[in-house]
C-alpha cells in the first residue's frame, strides 16, 4: 500500500513528525518551511502569501497539485488553516480525499450558532452567543468565526466588524482541551492538556502553549469526556481533534470544538506509534481498543519573536526546540519564532522547565541581535 500522504497546514512539521513516526512519507505545503520540516518532508512547498493572510485557495491548490505529482497520495490532511475556509476543503475534496473531517463537518463545527444549538441539544453547558453586537459589552467577547489560535479574540467588542464576527459571553475558568479520536459514529478522548495564553495588549487570548496531563480531578475529566465524546458523535466528527472547555472546579463549559489535528500533537505523541497513524485509521472506520499509553508529563510553547528579525541567524538549536527557522528568514515581531518542548515528571515540573527554555530561546536572539 502507497504510504505517500499530502500535509497542508500553517505549520506542517507536526503532523510531518508524526506522520513519519506512523510509517508514511509527507509532502508538506505550509506557511514557515522550517528546517524540521524540510528535514521531514519528502518534497516541500512554501505557501508565499503568508500565516496572517491566511490560505488562499490558488496557491494552497497549486502547492498539492506539484506535490503530487509523479505521486499517489492516499490522500490529504488539512491541520491548522482552515477552519474559517470550508469552501476550499471542498475544493480540495474533488481532487483528493480528505483524511479527517468533511467541509460540511469544518463548516457546522464552526458555525458558533448551530455549536450552540448542539451543545443544547446534547446538555452540554455552552456561552450564550449572539451574532448582533451585544448593547452592553460588559462581560462579552468578540470572535471571529473559524478563527484559530485565539489570535482573533478581543474583549474590545468595537475591534471586530463584518459579517464573520459574533459575540460569546465571558466564563471563567482553566483552560482545558480534550483531544478527540473519532470514526464518524463513536469518539473516544486521548487525554486532556491545560493550555495557557501568551498574550499581548492587543491579542490578549493568542495561544501560548499546552501541558499534558492537564491537572483535572477524577470525576470533572470523567463529566468532560462524556460531554466531549456526545458532541463528537452529534456533529459528527472524523480522525484527530480537539474540544475547548473552561473547567472552574466540578462547573465546565464547552467553548469550542477544531476539527482538525491541532497544537497539541507534540505532547500527546505516545510511547510507541503515532496519532497521525490513528488519525488515518479512524477516518478509515478504525478505532483502538484504548488510547495509547504515554508515561511522563510533556509541555510545548510557541516563542514569539520580540523584535523584527530581518535574517534568522545560524543557531545551534538543542533538541528540546522544534520548527526551527532556516537561516536567513525573516521573522516578524510577534510571529511564531520557534516552539520549545519539555518533559518532567510532573506537569508543574514540565512548564517551569518550559519556561526556563523559552527565556533560553529569546535572550540567544536577543545576543544575535546586539
Amino acid at each position: 500500500m502507497d504510504r505517500t500522504v499530502l500535509i497542508v497546514a500553517a505549520s506542517g512539521r507536526a503532523l510531518a513528525a508524526s506522520a513519519r513516526r506512523g510509517g508514511f512519507t509527507p509532502l508538506v505545503a505550509d506557511f514557515f518551511g522550517d528546517q524540521d520540516t524540510l528535514a521531514l518532508a519528502r518534497a516541500h512547498r512554501r505557501l508565499t502569501s503568508g500565516w496572517m493572510a491566511g490560505m488562499q485557495a490558488d496557491e494552497v491548490l497549486s502547492a498539492l497539485a506539484a506535490l503530487s505529482d509523479g505521486s499517489d497520495p492516499i490522500g490529504v490532511v488539512c491541520g491548522t488553516g482552515f477552519e474559517d475556509r470550508p469552501s476550499l476543503l471542498a475544493a480540495i475534496a474533488k481532487r483528493w480525499p480528505l483524511i479527517g473531517n468533511s467541509a460540511e463537518t469544518v463548516a457546522r463545527a464552526k458555525d458558533p450558532l448551530a455549536l450552540a444549538a448542539l451543545c443544547r441539544d446534547c446538555g452540554i453547558p455552552h456561552p450564550a452567543v449572539s451574532l448582533d453586537r451585544p448593547a452592553d459589552a460588559d462581560g462579552w467577547l468578540a470572535k471571529r468565526r473559524g478563527g484559530a489560535g485565539g489570535r482573533h479574540v478581543t474583549s474590545e467588542l468595537g475591534r471586530r466588524r463584518g459579517s464573520a464576527v459574533y459575540f460569546q459571553r465571558r466564563v471563567t475558568g482553566t483552560p482545558v482541551s480534550a483531544l478527540v479520536l473519532a470514526d464518524g459514529r463513536d469518539a473516544m478522548v486521548l487525554g486532556f492538556s491545560r493550555q495557557w495564553s501568551a498574550a499581548t495588549a492587543r491579542q490578549p487570548f493568542r495561544y501560548g502553549g499546552a501541558v499534558a496531563p492537564a491537572a483535572v480531578a477524577a470525576a470533572t475529566a470523567a463529566v468532560l469526556a462524556v460531554a466531549a465524546q456526545r458532541a463528537a458523535a452529534a456533529i459528527p466528527l472524523t480522525g484527530l481533534n480537539s474540544v475547548d472547555f473552561l473547567v472552574d472546579h466540578d462547573a465546565f463549559w464547552l467553548i469550542e470544538i477544531n476539527p482538525r489535528p491541532g497544537a497539541t500533537l507534540d505532547i500527546f505523541a505516545p510511547e510507541q506509534g503515532s496519532l497521525f497513524a490513528l488519525h488515518v485509521d479512524a477516518w478509515r472506520g478504525l478505532l483502538p481498543e484504548r488510547a495509547p499509553a504515554r508515561s511522563a508529563a510533556r509541555a510545548s510553547a510557541i516563542v514569539y519573536a520580540e523584535h523584527d528579525i530581518a535574517f534568522a541567524p545560524s543557531v545551534a538549536w538543542p533538541e528540546w526546540t522544534a520548527d526551527r527557522p532556516a537561516v536567513g528568514t525573516a521573522i516578524g515581531v510577534g510571529e511564531p519564532l520557534c516552539t520549545v518542548l519539555a518533559d518532567a515528571d510532573t506537569p508543574d515540573a514540565a512548564t517551569q522547565l518550559l519556561a526556563r527554555r523559552s527565556d533560553l530561546v529569546l535572550s540567544w536572539m536577543r545576543e544575535k541581535a546586539a
